[in-house]
């Protein structure tokens, strides 16, 4: 059983800490440690928000401060725990600019097994499709949550539909662009899926 801890600021992980119960496996989520959401633009003293010691072996953040996010990248670094922060800009952290967009990098554990850049497979039955199996997801859920919208379509309609659907399950930050690409998180995990579903149907060929 992987421990996974897991720093949000007023709720700011429910969405993930929700799906990562539900869907994965193997998986405890043993502490979550919530700060506020309402703090000074700069935070001189970080210390005195993690004043309860913590182990285990992945750190998920959500912390919108960036003095926050250092330290804990700090303390994340002193303990070698990994520290994935999707969405945020760190170099102490694994940052994936959301969390469907996690590649299958070494020391994640389960959690890098089950969850990150989606990986579908799918059956058809009558040129339309009857079963779509989730082998690694968002863990916000949404890989999961739009199956039922796409089974009973046929490929061209399911690719068609496939990223609307996980946009509208999507927890990222709308507002989050990318200043370089000018992409959207929405963007990044409609793309991630509709790219899951094509890889899965060019296996059936």
């Amino acid at each position: 059983m992987d421990e996974i801890i897991v720093f949000q600021q007023a709720g700011s992980g429910a969405v993930k800490i929700s799906g990562i119960r539900h869907y994965g496996s193997g998986l405890i989520i043993s502490r979550v440690f919530d700060l506020p959401a309402h703090l000074p633009d700069f935070i001189d003293s970080p210390e005195e928000y993690f004043r309860e010691d913590f182990s285990g072996d992945l750190v998920l953040s959500f912390l919108s401060h960036p003095d926050l996010l250092d330290y804990l990248a700090r303390l994340c670094r002193e303990k070698n725990i990994p520290l994935i922060a999707s969405g945020r800009k760190n170099e102490g952290a694994i940052t994936p600019f959301t969390c469907c967009s996690l590649g299958r990098l070494p020391g994640l554990g389960l959690y890098g097994e089950q969850f990150g850049i989606p990986e579908y497979e799918v059956e058809l039955r009558e040129k339309t499709i009857c079963r779509v199996e989730v082998r690694r997801g968002a863990s916000c859920g949404a890989s999961w949550e739009l199956i039922p919208a796409i089974v009973g379509l046929t490929p061209e309609a399911a690719l068609a539909c496939i990223a609307r659907e996980a946009q509208y399950l999507c927890a990222a930050d709308p507002s989050n662009f990318d200043p370089l690409t000018g992409k959207s998180a929405l963007h990044v995990a409609g793309k991630v899926h509709e790219k899951a579903l094509r890889l899965a149907l060019e296996r059936l060929k």
